[in-house]
């Protein structure tokens, strides 16, 4: 049995030639907002003027630290502001999503939005 250098696709799944447009759009995601915490906490912030720390720990059903990390890596990226206060004595954390996040988000929305279309149309 001759080799012919294609690649092997495993019994039962058909080929599929990835498009061009396919990895365009792929290729332009923002892999910061991409991850799942990052996106739902970005997505939340869109429909909600501000959330404390605990509402979104408890919306995403995330650990403190977990929490935490993804929310850093968006403030650093100026997607996300915190504020910092007290109410009484209790320490009380929020959240707004900057201009510059919602662009992000919406630049991520639109290229979720090409690359379903573009798979649907092969």
């Amino acid at each position: 049995m001759a080799k012919t250098g294609a690649a092997r696709v495993p019994q039962g799944e058909p080929e599929r030639p990835v498009k061009a447009k396919q990895k365009a759009a792929a290729a332009e995601l923002d892999r910061l907002i991409h991850e799942r915490v990052r996106l739902g906490i970005v997505s939340a912030l869109a429909v909600n003027d501000a959330l404390t720390f605990n509402e979104l720990k408890a919306l995403l059903r995330t650990s403190d630290g977990n929490l935490s990390v993804h929310a850093r890596k968006l403030e650093k990226a100026q997607y996300i502001t915190c504020t910092k206060s007290f109410e009484g004595r209790i320490p009380k954390t929020q959240y707004r999503l900057s201009p510059a996040g919602r662009q992000a988000l919406e630049r991520y929305l639109d290229h979720m939005e090409a690359l379903i279309h573009a798979t649907r149309q092969g």
